[in-house]
């Protein structure tokens, strides 16, 4: 029994929901490479994104613990008008994307609606996205790290430990850069540094 409750004490820890807005240790940073997203899901759901030529995209901007990460923070500051939203979509895809990540992420952040969407606009723009990924003509199957390398190479700041590759469903999902509160690039923690380790992971171009 005690080691039950262990595991379960230890699970819990992982995520929390209802933390103090604006208690955090650092950013991560989550791009998702659209056509995934599309071909996984978006596509059957309709979702405006997919009628876009759109590759890299703003998943969203999410505090973090050193262990762990809050969401769905209590916090007097407004949430974003329909205006605000729609506004993001030209780099997080759909207004409903940008109002989720509010909700689930912004929340936490102890900003403003505002302030938090400039904050992960400009997070988002100060990364150096591989142009290369984006010619692709055909699908192409590749080793994750070839991702992660690609990143490092248009991103001479950044090092292997603060950067982390996701797949879902054998094809590439997601790039993850961890930040300090000022945006700095910094090590991950350890339960965001876990790259995908496929070696022929798909990734389909954008169209």
């Amino acid at each position: 029994m005690r080691l039950v409750m262990a595991l379960l004490l230890m699970a819990g820890a992982a995520r929390a929901e209802g933390e103090r807005a604006g208690e955090f240790d650092y950013w991560v940073l989550a791009m998702s490479w659209s056509p995934t997203y599309c071909a996984l899901e978006g596509r059957a759901e309709g979702s405006q994104q997919c009628d876009r030529p759109l590759g890299w995209i703003l998943h969203g901007l999410w505090p973090q613990y050193h262990r762990g990460w809050p969401s769905y923070c209590p916090t007097g500051a407004a949430p974003p008008s329909r205006a605000d939203t729609r506004a993001m979509a030209d780099v997080m895809g759909t207004a409903g994307l940008a109002w989720h990540q509010w909700k689930k992420h912004g929340t936490c952040s102890g900003l403003s609606s505002e302030a938090y969407f400039a904050t992960s606009r400009r997070a988002f723009d100060a990364v150096t996205r591989p142009e290369v990924l984006r010619r692709l003509d055909a699908p192409v199957r590749v080793p994750a790290a070839v991702i992660e390398e690609a990143f490092l190479e248009a991103n001479p700041g950044l090092a292997p430990d603060m950067l982390t590759i996701t797949c879902r469903d054998g094809r590439i999902q997601e790039a993850r850069l961890c930040l300090s509160k000022a945006l700095e690039p910094v090590p991950c923690g350890a339960d965001v540094v876990r790259d995908c380790r496929a070696t022929d992971a798909l990734l389909d171009p954008v169209r």
